[in-house]
């Protein structure tokens, strides 16, 4: 069985999966393979430089700052790029997925709704938390400017899309204990995988 874990970004969607990885569940995050991928496959990096119309790759390395700043302000490049990267980062999942031998596995993705990714997996469990927290924790984990964040914010659905397409919501601003609702979703998951 598979989870999709999603949230806006800065919603804490990595403090939910570690307390999940200490429950010894494997955790498989689509953004860090996604990084990986578009710094190693040569033909995702060869069409990242096509969809750029430049190289974005200065001493083979991608210049993320300079494809942040073209995506995030032109929706139809931003497809385009995630429609080159997703496929691979998906493959990647399967043959991850396919190894682990727990009840079930996680997929971590802010987008797993919008790539497609939510097709993959069974049941999907949305991290919440306040505008203002996610921007604050953002400023200081990524060192971006507000406007950035608010930029990328933008670009994500709303909590309330992801709420009505998910089987569970966890709720992360500061005052809410997260771990007692974490564990409910795992007793419930391996109850279903266990009837």
């Amino acid at each position: 069985m598979k989870l999709g874990i999603t949230g806006g970004i800065g919603s804490g969607k990595t403090s939910v999966c570690r307390v999940f990885g200490v429950l010894g569940i494997p955790v498989f995050s689509a953004d860090p393979e996604a990084q990986i991928i578009m710094n190693n496959d040569r033909s995702v990096m060869d069409g990242i430089n096509d969809i750029a119309g430049r190289n974005l790759y200065p001493g083979d390395k991608l210049n993320k700052e300079e494809l942040a700043s073209l995506i995030f302000n032109d929706p139809e490049l931003l497809k385009r790029v995630n429609s080159l990267v997703h496929p691979v980062v998906f493959d990647h999942f399967r043959e991850w997925s396919g190894i682990q031998n727990t009840p079930y596995v996680i997929m971590e993705a802010a987008i797993l709704f919008e790539s497609g990714a939510s097709n993959l997996v069974d049941r999907v469990a949305t991290v919440v938390a306040p505008v203002e927290e996610r921007i604050s924790r953002v400023i200081l984990r990524n060192k971006l400017t507000r406007e950035q964040v608010v930029d990328r914010i933008k670009n994500q659905m709303t909590d309330e899309e992801r709420i009505r397409l998910s089987d569970y919501v966890i709720n992360n601003s500061e005052n809410e204990m997260i771990i007692p609702v974490i564990l409910g979703i795992h007793e419930d998951i391996l109850t279903h995988i266990n009837s």
